[in-house]
């Protein structure tokens, strides 16, 4: 069923037959079939999510050939449009394709699940339209309010408040009255078997873990495998789901229901004393910014919020009450010392900075939650694997000593040594010189020039972005230069509209955007990307006889996988073109960190000329290159 669905089905769609796609595929199955927790490396360009739904395909139709019981394959991911992509697209092609050629009778239909303050209240929509004046209200955010009466998902309504959005949510805890409940009838068909597919995010699959493993009523349905897609996020989010966590929506969402309850003196003492958290939290998330540079600004929040308790006890909604003590629980867990627990800042879903306290090993606590359900697992991204080693993420993940556990590496099918250029400066700017900001700048201006612009360089700190960002302004340079900033949607397509532009970029732009084309044909990464000393890193560090182990065995390695990543966005397609220039000094022949950063890329050719990226650049770009954004 494999070899007929990549070798006749697929290709009758046009799509291009790929050995690598057909082979990780034939091994996701061996993985469900076998009960076992297959880690899939999957370079850029194989297609992975036509390899794993068709594995995922095959082995439904095989349990129904058994005359198992129906049960849906639960697919896991991090990021909501590739969720929407699986669901409207890549599903339904390979479901039209089956069931023209008879191989399935009935279409293979996936249902998207998320936490439930994603699905309106019909309830609590009605009194909030109650509460409102309708007239006095932005017309466009009465007409998404109204809109709401026609849609479950709220993630599908343009111009709804925050704020609209927290009052008309499922609440938590669900005492629904009504008796056409549109929420329970949702959840009701997810559990009817119509849908042999349910897609959810990482932090929804460990909730439905974890309710399971405290006697909990499950969130989930009961699944015969699941699949792990962008399994590199694992780990965050599960430091997220299995800690504690302070984002600057909470603070605004509690000050903003006491206003609305009427106790505004209390809310405006929260709004003072939390003000400098909040600029400082809500700034573009910066790596050169720790736990304790927020920290200092916690105390005052935290010793309100617990005088408020006292003054407000008995007086606030139910709602209100829980979400208070939640919050000043949060902020003295954080305030507080406690051996047991690792404090860290980290990025938050837009773009700005959480505060986080999490158990220094979850390891045991994924293993009894995830691994220990006698369920197959697929966990695939294109970077779980350095070469061909997963130490560090089995390290990170629990998946160590578990015997489960196959593993697979497959190579990018594009031709990276025809299509791409990696540049390393013969005399690379110096960090601990004086001038290294200007040195720098005057490197990216003159590759800029070579390659005509139509450049992404990706920064390990928003510090040094902004200092580039005012030296190449200064330059006058004849193209438009963008800054990522918490807009990143916005100035995104902002850059993809201007042909030839330059965008400066870091924090989820190492990952989490496409740029396909010509658009980026100049990928500049100034420093390799090491993560920066944090609580999390001296707890690991403990556990290592010397510094020197220590950085071997877990700093070099996510160094390269974060690498792996931001290189990821010069080649999108077989055709795209681009020069990779790495300025780190450490990089350079014949330094420290050079064969570790060679052992992350795929085989390339190297050049510390200008004068080859200048060839490369005319050799392959058409006429039409030169015409964008240079006259």
């Amino acid at each position: 069923m494999i070899d007929h669905i990549f070798h006749d089905l697929l290709p009758a769609q046009s799509m291009a037959e790929r050995p690598e796609q057909v082979d990780l595929s034939h091994r996701m199955l061996e993985g469900l079939l076998n009960g076992s927790i297959a880690l899939c490396d999957a370079g850029t360009g194989i297609g992975k999510t036509y390899a794993y739904l068709a594995a995922g395909a095959a082995f439904q139709r095989f349990r129904t050939n058994q005359g198992r019981p129906f049960r849906p394959v639960l697919i896991s991911t991090s990021s909501i449009a590739l969720q929407n992509a699986i669901q409207a697209e890549y599903l339904p092609i390979l479901s039209d394709a089956l069931t023209a050629d008879g191989l399935i009778s009935e279409p293979l239909l996936a249902v998207i699940r998320k936490g439930k303050s994603h699905y309106v209240c019909r309830q609590q929509l009605e009194h909030r339209l109650l509460q409102i004046k309708l007239s006095k209200k932005n017309e466009k955010t009465v007409e998404a309010l109204l809109s709401l009466r026609e849609h479950l998902d709220m993630d599908g309504v343009p111009h709804l408040t925050g704020f609209d959005r927290e009052r008309v949510c499922v609440p938590q805890v669900c005492d629904c009255s009504w008796e056409n409940c549109r929420y329970r009838a949702f959840l009701e068909d997810c559990d009817s078997g119509e849908f042999p597919f349910q897609i959810c995010n990482h932090n929804l699959l460990l909730a439905d873990a974890i309710h399971r493993n405290t006697g909990r009523s499950p969130i989930l349905p009961d699944a015969c495998a699941v699949i792990i897609d962008e399994a590199h996020k694992l780990p965050d989010a599960a430091r997220q789901m299995f800690g504690t966590t302070l984002e600057a929506g909470d603070v605004h969402s509690l000050i903003r229901d006491l206003r609305r309850e009427k106790f505004l003196l209390a809310a405006e003492s929260l709004d003072e004393l939390s003000a400098p958290l909040l600029k400082l939290m809500n700034e573009p998330f910066d790596t050169e910014r720790s736990f304790q540079t927020f920290a200092r600004f916690l105390i005052a929040p935290a010793r309100n919020l617990h005088i408020v308790q006292k003054q407000l006890h008995g007086l606030l909604s139910a709602a209100t009450s829980r979400q208070l003590n939640r919050l000043a629980s949060t902020t003295e867990l954080l305030t507080k010392e406690n051996s047991g627990l690792v404090f860290y800042a980290m990025e938050d879903r837009r773009g700005g900075t959480m505060l986080c306290a999490v158990a220094a090993d979850m390891t045991a606590q994924l293993r009894a939650t995830l691994w220990d359900q006698e369920r197959p697992a697929i966990l695939t991204s294109g970077t779980l694997a350095v070469g061909r080693d997963f130490h560090r993420f089995k390290e990170e993940t629990g998946l160590l000593a578990d015997g489960r556990v196959m593993e697979s590496v497959s190579a990018s099918p594009f031709d990276y040594k025809a299509n791409c250029l990696l540049y390393l400066p013969l005399h690379p700017p110096e960090q601990a010189g004086s001038g290294y900001f200007d040195t720098l700048a005057a490197e990216i201006a003159a590759l800029l020039d070579a390659c005509w612009g139509h450049a992404l360089v990706l920064f390990t700190s928003y510090a040094a972005m902004s200092a580039i960002k005012e030296r190449l302004a200064e330059m006058d340079l004849p193209w438009e230069v963008f800054t990522l900033g918490r807009n990143a949607v916005h100035t995104t397509q902002e850059f993809k509209n201007e042909p030839g532009s330059v965008l400066l970029a870091t924090g989820a732009a190492w990952e989490g955007f496409d740029f396909p084309g010509d658009c980026v044909s100049l990928l500049v990464i100034p420093r390799l990307p090491f993560s920066r000393p944090d609580a999390l890193k001296e707890k690991k560090r403990a556990e290592y006889p010397d510094l020197r182990s220590f950085i071997r065995a877990v700093v070099v390695p996510e160094m390269q996988i974060k690498l792996k990543q931001g290189f990821g966005r010069a080649i999108r397609t077989e055709t795209d073109t681009c020069v990779v220039a790495i300025l780190d000094e450490r990089s350079a022949p014949g330094q420290r960190h050079h064969e570790a950063m060679l052992a992350a890329l795929p085989d390339l050719p190297q050049t510390s000329s200008l004068e080859d990226v200048v060839e490369f650049i005319y050799r392959l770009k058409g006429p039409d290159y030169f015409r964008e954004g240079k006259e």
